[in-house]
């Protein structure tokens, strides 16, 4: 009983004891207090993740033809160019095919252009078939007079019943004659007119038998071009799997080019977290490569439109009755500041840790259909489909295309409903 007294009174009695206690007291107080005020005014206003990636485009490099592998001009991490040549194809069974269309298309400008010199010479048939029509009239004319001058005299003796009949059979055979002229100068007529058919209004380049065989040499060029593999873009090759000698089908992936200027990051927050998150907001970066001293910004440039497991090629499912609820992570894409990525260059896959100001919460959580979305487009094959119509345009040119052009704008033109030209028309009317 003594004792106890005795430690109570030493316990109360023990001013430094107790300012310790009261100043340790004091100071988790504080730390509480500037810890609360801190999360007010600063942690408050940040959202942050260590589970983010950096993500990019891999474009594969697949062959548009089957062939054999004869070169390579790439390996693993080696930087290219956009345009330059990566795998070639044997181009031996292509060029052959794009000899025997170039052979194709001149024999049909040949056959073509004999289409618009047929139409001059039939042309110059209807005007013969005219001439001899304007001869059989006149001498039909010619006889008809005769006869009638004829006829009263037989009757007075004057004309002797021999020679009348020989007149009227000679006029019966003229107008036999006029009718066979006038016949042939329809039929030449009906024949240009079915001749023009194939060629009104159009020039040799744009005949439709011109057309097709200009489309087969088009598509043979782009095949044998297709046996030279391009990079669509500039960047770094990586999953070469491709031998010299191999023979690789159409569509098989040979190797893929990656363009590390263009990457972004998938930070993965929690579902939790998406409330306060806004495209637009600013995010700073931090990579475990480059380590804390090394600061990316960027933007957050979208939200997923849902969860990974949504996605996921065996999606989770609680239809067993074991269900155990597993918070989400929503993958948000940050863009990244290009001339910091071109400082500290980045490789797919690397680690990231992504801090978000959503001080700002007035912007939207899923971009709108008045978002104009960012195009890609390589311009690499172009130029093939360019040199392709510069060589049917050379063929056709040197086959004689440009001579029928002129041939077709000076073509006559005829038909049964038009008749022939003007001057020939009054030649052409038969009496009846």
């Amino acid at each position: 009983m003594n004792a106890s007294s005795d430690t109570t009174g030493q316990t109360k009695g023990n001013p430094a004891r107790k300012k310790a206690l009261t100043a340790v007291s004091a100071v988790v107080l504080a730390a509480g207090l500037g810890y609360g005020a801190y999360w007010a005014l600063v942690l408050n206003h940040y959202e942050t993740t260590d589970n983010a990636y950096v993500q990019g485009n891999v474009v594969q490099i697949t062959p548009q033809v089957a062939g054999t592998v004869v070169a390579i001009n790439a390996n693993d991490n080696d930087h290219v160019q956009s345009g330059q040549w990566l795998v070639r194809l044997d181009p031996t069974d292509a060029r052959i095919a794009l000899e025997q269309a170039e052979a194709q298309l001149a024999q049909t400008v040949r056959e073509v252009r004999t289409l618009y010199a047929n139409n001059r010479t039939q042309g110059a048939q209807i005007a013969l078939r005219e001439a001899d029509l304007a001869r059989a009239q006149a001498d039909l004319q010619r006889l008809q007079d005769d006869v009638k001058r004829r006829e009263p005299l037989v009757a007075s003796g004057a004309v002797g019943q021999e020679e009348f009949k020989h007149a009227t059979a000679q006029l019966a055979a003229a107008r036999s004659s006029a009718e066979a002229a006038r016949a042939a100068v329809l039929a030449a007529r009906e024949q240009l007119a079915s001749s023009q058919t194939l060629t009104e209004g159009i020039a040799v380049d744009q005949h439709p038998n011109v057309l097709r065989a200009s489309a087969r040499v088009r598509e043979a060029y782009v095949a044998l071009k297709r046996a030279e593999l391009q990079a669509p873009v500039a960047g770094y090759v990586a999953r070469r799997n491709v031998q010299l000698g191999q023979r690789v089908p159409a569509g098989s992936p040979l190797l893929s080019v990656i363009a590390l200027d263009q990457v972004w990051v998938d930070a993965n927050f929690k579902e939790s977290q998406l409330k306060n998150l806004r495209l637009g907001q600013p995010v700073e970066l931090s990579a475990d490569v480059y380590g804390k001293n090394v600061k990316y910004h960027g933007t957050i440039d979208g939200l997923g439109a849902g969860t990974g497991a949504a996605f996921a090629l065996l999606p989770a499912q609680n239809a067993t009755g074991n269900w155990i609820k597993v918070v989400q992570r929503v993958p948000v894409r940050v863009r990244l500041d290009a001339k910091e990525l071109a400082e500290h260059p980045l490789r797919l896959g690397l680690s990231m840790e992504a801090r978000v100001d959503v001080s700002k919460t007035d912007g939207r959580m899923l971009a709108d259909a008045a978002t104009a979305p960012q195009e890609v487009q390589t311009a690499v094959f172009e130029q093939d489909n360019r040199e392709a119509d510069a060589r049917v345009q050379q063929i056709i040119g040197q086959h004689g295309g440009g001579a029928a052009r002129a041939v077709a704008s000076r073509a006559p033109s005829a038909s049964p409903a038009s008749g022939t030209p003007a001057g020939n028309a009054g030649a052409v009317a038969l009496a009846r």
